[in-house]
């Protein structure tokens, strides 16, 4: 029963968002008493924490295995992308603005552990490209995957970049070429416009 409660919560949360789902919503929607829910979590906050840190170890693994295919990291970047996407299908309810507002500190705790996963993954990407003569030789590794960090974060703040003027996932593909265009050498260029070109046929 916790694993389908913690199953329905996530889809509720991402879909509705982590403020406006009650508990007695997650126990109409699953046709159970409120009661039964309580018997495996004390609160509504520490669902929160176990489907927010689900979440981050299901995009995380994906992450992994895409890394370990060892595509050029530019594909690499792509097919992270389209992974992100895929666990970002039913948000309409900008969930992490929410996170952020009105439960900061399992906000912070899941941004803390998103920045260490993302420096590791980030720096052997670009340090890949590097060696592929991809990326240009002369960037600071160190500042670009923290630049490359906060621009992806940055993007949802709903406060920066609102639901009502920008599309969540044409918002990523922006930003995407943007961090990569800043970095690519001629060669990674061709490879770039190539992929962006495939996307848009």
């Amino acid at each position: 029963m916790k694993d389908k409660i913690i199953l329905q919560a996530s889809s509720m949360f991402m879909s509705l968002g982590f403020k406006s789902v009650t508990m007695d919503d997650i126990a109409n929607e699953m046709g159970i008493s409120k009661k039964t829910i309580y018997t495996h979590f004390s609160n509504k906050e520490t669902i929160i924490a176990v489907v927010t840190d689900k979440i981050f170890e299901e995009v995380s693994s994906t992450i992994d295995h895409i890394c370990s295919i060892e595509k050029n990291p530019i594909e690499e970047i792509y097919e992270i992308k389209k992974c992100v996407m895929e666990h970002m299908r039913d948000e309409k309810a900008s969930p992490w603005h929410q996170l952020q507002k009105y439960y900061p500190s399992i906000y912070q705790n899941i941004k803390a552990r998103q920045f260490n996963f993302m420096q590791e993954c980030v720096l052997k990407n670009l340090n890949r490209g590097l060696e592929q003569e991809l990326y240009r030789e002369n960037m600071d590794v160190q500042f670009v995957s923290r630049i490359y960090f906060n621009g992806i974060t940055g993007i949802k703040e709903e406060t920066l970049f609102p639901s009502s003027m920008f599309d969540g996932r044409t918002l990523y593909d922006m930003y995407l070429e943007y961090h990569l265009r800043g970095i690519v050498t001629p060669k990674g260029r061709t490879i770039l416009n190539n992929l962006i070109q495939s996307t848009h046929d």
